[in-house]
């Protein structure tokens, strides 16, 4: 579903405190929904979600309330949501808060869904959730994702649209004056140091998916951002074959707060490269 900007959030092992909690699951198929497959799902970036922490800064007892495009609120666990939801899809599905070993979700093929547009049955392939992620939350592969500013300029502009970071669905984005280009690439096995306590370790560019194309809330979709970035990143990785990436997943090595402003710093290389430079 949409997300939420805010202005600080803990991190954890398993990734942002009250990120990706709870997860819609499809009653017919067991496996969670997402607008990673747009042709069943696609309609979940027109909902938005929000978590609300609770007394303890942050603490998973929080409240999620989901918002319907009439305006109509639902909050996650209590009687009568699945059934709004369902309704709103058009698929019996069910709200889960915790993840079940195994569980997974379907990824259409980019480049079919290009090819034969949103709403066209195409291939896909089962994905397993959290696979380099501690802890039962619902992240699609690790438990941080991130992306630079230059990322999204060099993307955006290639695609002739304005940034909109949110298409690409990260934790955090940096702010990065005075680089160009995929940023990210080159930091693939550094530490990532946030404020005076977060300590990140980023080991793979993230693979896109058909969800940055799609239509966000009111915002249409652009087919040219997943275009661009198969032109301009992309990379060869291991266990995944070319990809076209834009961000990267990083593991948590120190946990802590991030706040917005805080000062980023690049360390040194600490791990061998998964990638290889684009072609």
């Amino acid at each position: 579903m949409l997300g939420t900007r805010v202005e600080q959030a803990e991190v954890r092992a398993s990734g942002l405190v009250g990120d990706r909690g709870w997860a819609l699951v499809d009653l017919q198929t067991g496996k969670v929904a997402s607008a990673k497959r747009p042709r069943l799902w696609r309609s979940l970036l027109r909902l938005r979600a929000e978590y609300q922490g609770g007394a303890g800064c942050g603490e998973p007892a929080g409240a999620v309330t989901i918002t319907l495009p009439d305006g109509t609120a639902v909050r996650a666990g209590e009687p009568g949501t699945d059934e709004v939801l369902s309704a709103f899809v058009g698929r019996p599905v069910a709200l889960r808060r915790e993840r079940e070993a195994g569980a997974g979700i379907d990824r259409a093929v980019p480049d079919e869904v290009l090819a034969h547009g949103v709403g066209a049955d195409v291939a896909f392939e089962p994905l397993e959730l959290s696979e380099q992620a501690p802890g039962d939350s619902f992240v699609d592969y690790a438990p941080v994702h991130l992306i630079t500013t230059a990322t999204l300029t060099a993307v955006t502009s290639a695609a002739g649209t304005a940034p909109r970071p949110w298409v690409f669905r990260p934790n955090l984005v940096l702010a990065t004056p005075g680089l160009n280009g995929y940023a990210e690439n080159d930091w693939v096995g550094r530490q990532l140091a946030i404020g005076g306590e977060v300590r990140l370790e980023m080991f793979l560019p993230t693979p896109r998916c058909a969800v940055p194309t799609l239509a966000h809330g009111q915002e249409p979709g652009n087919p040219q951002m997943l275009r661009a970035l198969s032109r301009g990143n992309r990379i060869l990785l291991e266990g995944f074959g070319r990809q076209a990436c834009a961000g990267v997943y990083a593991k948590v090595v120190s946990p802590g707060r991030v706040r917005a402003g805080d000062e980023v710093r690049v360390g040194p290389a600490t791990a061998s490269k998964r990638g290889v430079p684009p072609t």
